[in-house]
């Protein structure tokens, strides 16, 4: 009897083992797939604001903390629109917008738009988004945001 017990304690736990891989490799399919805004709190959102907090610490010389206003994700690339602040509150900053990619498991910044009004080459301009197509052909066009 127990030799029974222990084989069917074996079953159970590669049944358990083989349905949990599969759920995992479908969750990386859709996320490969589909667009998705990561939840607060989730490695990806993490790495993303991690990677744009680290350049806003090259750039200006400060620590921030992000209020995100847009994230999408979708075939390991992000589009990301956030409002930094000092770490304490006190102090805002100007939005940034950017476009990352996921290279050899690390996203990194692909570019971040200049947001100031009326530049041709900025944000603002109606052509921004079909010349960022341009300059990266593989962007899914549902992770940008729709004007």
């Amino acid at each position: 009897m127990k030799k029974y017990n222990l084989l069917f304690g074996i079953i159970i736990v590669i049944i358990s083992f083989t349905t949990t891989a599969c759920v995992a490799v479908d969750a990386k399919n859709n996320m490969a797939n589909n667009c998705f805004t990561p939840q607060e709190g989730t490695p990806i959102r993490q790495d993303i604001l991690n990677v744009l907090r680290k350049e806003v610490k090259r750039m200006h010389g400060v620590d921030v903390v992000f209020v995100v206003e847009y994230l999408r994700v979708q075939d390991g690339w992000a589009w990301v629109h956030v409002f930094p602040k000092s770490i304490d509150g006190k102090n805002k900053y100007e939005d940034i917008h950017a476009l990352l990619k996921l290279q050899n498991s690390k996203w990194e910044i692909m570019e971040i738009p200049c947001t100031e009004v009326e530049n041709p080459e900025c944000l603002d301009d109606p052509s921004y988004f079909p010349k960022l197509k341009q300059r990266f052909p593989d962007v899914p066009e549902q992770i940008l945001p729709v004007e």
